[in-house]
């Protein structure tokens, strides 16, 4: 129409040259759009590393303030306690909430340095301090230090997820388990890395970076809650908050050789932890505990699971931990697997499960062989169809005004595909490469409401089923994999079913937990080289690439038991952390 207007009154090529120049004009005004936007997420990046950067510099200042004042102070001896006893030296006086907190502010910022899991120091730590001194009954978590998984909300500090999209949004209020943690004498003093948007077991984001492994730096610490699981596993903390959403908690204690416990949905309150997928219930997140030990869980759990917990969320049964459970002697049945007929446990891992189901049986408990129904069914159409219900759009829209981190690059590429072509794939897909075919189907999601519907009952149906299967056995508990030992960085995003062996338990909503039982020898890696997996497709071929060269690194166990049996969980833990201390290979 303007072409046609100008026509009638200027000559045809400068029509033309008015047409090209609005052409050029429109590019470029995307073009600096695009950079305006792109400048805008820098800035806010860097923001971030500089804050990162001060609070880093504050703990220095703390350190080397306290340090002359306390030149006594055998700081080895502090980070050597256990969490049981460390709480037993500042109970008693034998040791100061002072002396605990600068003790840890030194080890993990040595720990930071090496392995680059800190993304913020909490200097409101000093102020938590003066109250926990001045509390008139001392809690059961009284003057310990403890670090926190990014994501968990603390008054006047962003909670990120590793996304611009969060940065700079800062929260107005402890998260329900940080004001129970304070209540019960803790002192939050440090927040830990995690990878862009969580939905990977890498450790890494366009703010912050990589987090590394610290027994071997080209492998991962995995993730979500990676950087809780390097700092606690080099020293540089005794207790952390994670969160668990398809294996978040339980994966970087595997890769890291920590210890940790997804509860069942609502054991704890979730209530103040960011999501770039608010609104997905299928596969439930939650909060938990990470320590070197499984008695530093029970005391976690002990602590928070009081009336402060209950009035805070009603949602939370008011269900105190149980001792009686936990320290029970009796007998255990406990199922058992070594691998899921979906995706091959590594040599590592099976060795790990045999060994462990063997010491377990001379202890004298009853061990049962269990096959979980339907692994593919329960994976594919239950947990990632409706983790991604709406076809991935909520998540996609946190990348917005975000660098894609290159770990991730490959699930985004998956997840913006639209479901016409996803469809398409998967149907030609199918003969060739049928696992990697229904994975890429299921990420169309649910399509409407009213399969949504159905989707969710038919979770409900395969929870009926799995329970029916275990009481038929009569099980108190279940041994099984965990993914393991640790990946080389990079591997994570080119192996999403490697959250096979956890996720299938956030669609049960069973509480599980992990326990390192040995180490990868020298006879695990050479059988690794024969790795064929189920499949023999690219994803079992990424896994040989993925788990080489790991001698040395730790192998666990996972425990699980009905939901909310916790105690029951950590009783099976401190089972098979008890038989296997000293006794397998190491």
């Amino acid at each position: 129409m303007i072409l046609k207007l100008l026509g009638h009154f200027l000559p045809e090529f400068v029509a033309d040259l008015f047409f090209v120049t609005l052409l050029l004009a429109s590019i470029g005004a995307i073009f600096i759009v695009r950079w305006m936007s792109d400048r805008r997420t820098t800035m806010r990046i860097e923001r971030a590393q500089t804050l990162r950067d001060n609070g880093l510099g504050m703990m220095e200042k703390l350190r080397n303030r306290h340090k002359p004042q306390n030149a006594d102070v055998d700081v080895a001896r502090v980070l050597s306690l256990s969490l049981a006893e460390l709480v037993e030296q500042l109970r008693k006086g034998a040791l100061t909430p002072e002396t605990a907190l600068y003790a840890y502010i030194e080890k993990a910022l040595e720990v930071n340095k090496e392995l680059n899991c800190l993304t913020e120091f909490l200097p409101e730590c000093e102020a938590q301090l003066q109250e926990v001194k001045k509390q008139s009954e001392k809690g059961l978590l009284y003057g310990v230090p403890i670090s926190l998984k990014d994501h968990v909300g603390y008054k006047g500090h962003s909670s990120h997820c590793g996304l611009v999209h969060f940065l700079e949004i800062l929260e107005k209020e402890d998260s329900n388990i940080v004001k129970v943690l304070k209540k019960q004498g803790a002192i939050p003093f440090v927040k830990t890395n995690i990878p862009q948007s969580m939905i990977n077991f890498d450790c890494s984001n366009s703010i912050y970076g990589q987090t590394v492994n610290p027994h071997n730096h080209k492998k991962t610490c995995g993730g979500s809650s990676g950087g809780e699981g390097a700092l606690i596993a080099a020293g540089g903390a005794i207790l952390g908050v994670g969160s668990d959403v398809l294996g978040s908690i339980r994966i970087p204690c595997s890769f890291c050789g920590v210890c940790g416990l997804k509860p069942s949905g609502n054991r704890l309150s979730p209530q103040g932890f960011s999501s770039p997928v608010s609104g997905m219930s299928s596969a439930i997140m939650m909060p938990g505990p990470m320590a070197r030990d499984v008695d530093s869980l029970a005391l976690f759990m002990k602590a928070v699971l009081c009336d402060d917990m209950f009035q805070l969320d009603p949602h939370v049964p008011p269900l105190p931990f149980k001792d009686e459970v936990y320290n029970s002697s009796k007998r255990l049945t406990i199922g058992f697997y070594d691998t899921d007929g979906y995706f091959m446990s590594s040599p590592a891992m099976r060795r790990a499960i045999q060994e462990t189901k063997t010491l377990l049986e001379e202890k004298g408990h009853k061990l049962v062989p269990f096959t979980p129904p339907r692994m593919e069914y329960a994976l594919n159409e239950l947990c990632i169809r409706g983790f991604f219900a709406d076809g991935g759009t909520t998540f996609l829209d946190k990348f917005k005004v975000d660098i894609v981190d290159p770990n991730l690059k490959q699930q985004i590429l998956l997840y913006k595909i639209p479901t016409l072509a996803k469809k398409i794939m998967s149907f030609f897909m199918r003969p060739v490469f049928p696992r990697i075919a229904n994975h890429i189907n299921a990420h169309c999601g649910v399509g409407s409401v009213k399969e949504l519907w159905k989707h969710n009952t038919a979770i409900q149906e395969y929870r009926g089923q799995y329970l029916a299967e275990w009481r038929k056995l009569g099980l108190d508990a279940l041994l099984c994999p965990i993914l393991g030992p640790a990946f080389n960085i990079g591997c994570p995003g080119k192996l999403f079913a490697g959250f096979s062996f956890t996720m299938l338990f956030n669609i049960l909503d069973f509480p599980a937990g992990i326990v390192p039982v040995t180490t990868v020898t020298s006879e695990d890696e050479e059988e690794l080289k024969n790795y064929k997996g189920y499949y023999n497709d690219p994803w079992d071929k990424e896994v040989i690439k993925g788990m080489e060269d790991g001698v040395g690194l730790p192998v666990s166990v996972q425990c699980v038991a009905l939901k909310w049996q916790e105690e029951q969980c950590l009783r099976l833990m401190k089972e098979v952390e008890s038989v296997t201390r000293g006794h397998l290979k190491k």
